[in-house]
């Protein structure tokens, strides 16, 4: 990547937003934006793999969609965990809405249920490309005299395109290391951009971010990384959130700049920020209204009508 200016440089050091965005962002694609505002970025962006296990033994069709984001029910035994992400073109210049994802997994003891849908879903991207799921840390079962790796399964249609099957693993399992799919590094089945770390929330829920890069078509955005160039959202406070939530965030060049806040199917719910801006470090306010349900929202941050950088939150009241 080129050398940043001092003053972003300056501003990155002061607002610590280097270090968050490498917690909890993950490294699935890179963009080189070329000095100047409007200009093309170049980009280097990591499509998403297949796994060498495949499907695996325990995949059942037609599997129930899912309802408010949760796969696992809520009293189901086991750490609860959140993922969520974005579904991006191969390039990374575009998100693709409704893409089908299905996800299936073992329970805490490591089962699979093939007689009904415990632990197995469908859910689609939402009109911004977005899509989040709650459900728990998989268990390990014994493959031979091996345990595999905590490990979730996904079936991924964007529309009219080819289906990809892969599973995704967590940063940290001591099993990756000697499993016959998570451990590969290279080539077809390389699992590296797979393996996504996991942070707990102010809940004790874990929560881990994975976007998925996929060939397809949909809407133009920002590139992956491109917010490292353009603006970062680095604190939604606090969250979860009841009546008032505030947005702390940056822009590095002079730009056009919003702020807005989508729910999960994608609509939009509020409208925040629409101006243009200098460089430097804003704060804008959320007021959820009264009508709306508890549940994960998305905050966007669009420079230039390009989204350049997302972030959840739970609205609880």
């Amino acid at each position: 990547m080129k050398k940043k200016t001092n003053n972003r440089r300056q501003f990155l050091r002061n607002s610590s937003l280097l270090a968050l965005s490498a917690a909890v962002l993950p490294a699935t694609g890179r963009a080189n934006p070329k000095q100047g505002q409007g200009a093309t970025p170049e980009v280097t962006c990591d499509p998403t793999t297949l796994d060498y296990y495949g499907a695996g033994p325990f995949y059942t069709p037609n599997a129930p969609f899912l309802e408010s984001g949760q796969l696992a029910a809520t009293n189901a035994p086991g750490q609860r965990l959140i993922l969520s992400g974005v579904v991006r073109n191969l390039d990374c210049s575009q998100v693709i809405p409704d893409t089908l994802i299905d996800i299936w997994h073992a329970d805490d003891s490591g089962a699979y249920d093939n007689s009904g849908f415990n632990m197995r879903g469908q859910t689609h991207s939402n009109g911004q490309g977005f899509y989040l799921f709650e459900t728990i840390l998989p268990g390990k079962y014994l493959n031979g005299n091996q345990y595999r790796p905590s490990h979730i399964h996904f079936r991924i249609t964007p529309p009219g395109f080819d289906t990809l099957i892969t599973q995704l693993y967590f940063a940290g399992d001591t099993d990756i290391p000697n499993d016959a799919a998570a451990s590969i590094t290279s080539g077809t089945y390389d699992a590296t951009e797979r393996i996504v770390p996991l942070v707990e929330n102010s809940d004790g829920k874990l929560e881990g971010t994975w976007d998925i890069m996929v060939n397809g078509e949909g809407i133009e955005t920002g590139v992956k990384d491109l917010h490292l160039e353009t603006g970062m959202l680095y604190r939604l406070s606090p969250n979860p959130a009841m009546d008032e939530v505030e947005i702390r965030y940056g822009v590095f060049r002079k730009a056009m700049v919003g702020i807005q806040v989508y729910d999960l199917q994608g609509h939009l719910v509020a409208d925040l920020e629409r101006r243009e801006l200098t460089p430097a470090k804003y704060v804008a306010v959320w007021r959820p209204e009264g009508a709306l349900p508890n549940g994960y929202y998305f905050v966007s941050l669009k420079v230039n009508d390009l989204q350049v950088h997302y972030e959840k939150i739970l609205l609880r009241r």
